[in-house]
């Protein structure tokens, strides 16, 4: 690897002679500018604009523009010849906890070599100090123009470091947090930590660009002259009306996608219909009897509600015959003493 930086490790009174080289690289698909029609490259000329011609890269140095306009030319032995002790030196301020760092601090990683060999004793002191106390280094140091916040880790053998962004470099937080009261409620954080149990964890060495190789897969089809991979077709999944929907959809995937589980979840759902036909046919009896009592009851008071009003019209009958023979009888027998004068 390519070292891109040359300086000095400052630890205490100890100096430590070291190489930067990066620690990461970028695997992304860079793509040119070209002219739709013909395919022509599209290129950017550096050109100045006083005497109106291209322009080399010996030729191009670093200047400050001024508030009135003028530019302040900059060299880059201006910039070296800085009075700053971080200008060839990683000078380490303090050793704290690893949780300390917010991780929205992280910036760029480098690893730190030891340069040469009288610089691998105090490089392995270094190291095994760090891993020991399980702490980090945070340490100033000066790359491609400005003076940087750094922090010093172990990772396997070697000293890493990363780039911190200063304190006031990290945006507040208050225009991003929701402005409304939302209420999360047990039921829901119970289905999301089912969830969370569900998908387990992940080794992220499994994890791969699946962009990049579609990308790749695009290019050397129509290099080759062949058609495009088809897109997949999206899946058509219904709407979630809410968020417990959406919890119970992505538990019941997530269980599905494992074979042991997959089998649980359907005896369970088994069970809960067969629980509700239980509890349904018992509603119905419930309900057949109870109608049924209603109408033996109604029939029975109707039945004896006639029955006494049959009873009660006879005997009125009865007694109005009564009345009425013994009203007549009286009448005949004066009638037949009138006679007999």
């Amino acid at each position: 690897m390519r070292s891109i930086w040359n300086g000095a490790i400052s630890f205490g009174l100890v100096s430590i002679p070291i190489k930067l080289v990066n620690a990461t690289e970028s695997h992304s698909i860079s793509f040119r500018q070209i002219h739709l029609e013909d395919g022509g490259r599209v290129r950017y000329r550096k050109v100045c604009e006083l005497e109106d011609r291209e322009l080399t890269q010996d030729e191009i140095s670093k200047g400050y523009e001024a508030a009135d306009g003028s530019i302040i030319p900059i060299t880059d032995e201006d910039l070296a010849s800085l009075p700053i002790p971080t200008a060839k030196t990683i000078e380490i301020e303090a050793f704290v906890p690893a949780d300390r760092i917010d991780p929205l601090q992280l910036d760029a990683a480098y690893y730190l070599s030891a340069n040469g060999v009288p610089a691998a004793k105090p490089y392995a002191l270094l190291r095994e100090a760090l891993r020991r106390s399980n702490k980090v280094a945070i340490c100033k140091f000066a790359l491609r123009g400005r003076e940087r916040l750094g922090m010093l880790r172990v990772v396997d053998d070697v000293i890493a470091m990363h780039g911190l962004l200063w304190p006031d470099e990290i945006r507040a937080t208050d225009e991003v947090a929701p402005d409304t009261n939302v209420t999360v409620h047990d039921k829901e954080l119970d289905l999301a930590d089912a969830l969370m149990d569900t998908l387990g964890e992940v080794d992220l060495a499994d994890l791969h660009d699946d962009y990049r190789e579609a990308v790749e897969e695009l290019i050397a089809a129509k290099a080759s002259g062949e058609a495009p991979p088809a897109a997949p077709a999206e899946p058509r999944g219904g709407k979630v009306l809410d968020l417990m929907s959406a919890l119970e959809s992505s538990v019941r995937a997530a269980k599905e996608s494992r074979g042991e589980e997959v089998a649980k979840g359907r005896a369970g759902k088994k069970s809960t219909a067969g629980a509700k036909k239980t509890a349904a046919a018992r509603k119905t009896t419930r309900s057949t009897t109870g109608t049924g009592a209603r109408k033996s009851t109604s029939t029975a008071k109707k039945s004896t509600s006639t029955s006494a009003s049959t009873s009660t019209a006879t005997t009125k009958k009865t007694a109005a015959k009564s009345t009425t023979a013994a009203k007549k009888t009286p009448a005949k027998k004066t009638t037949k003493k009138r006679a007999s004068a």
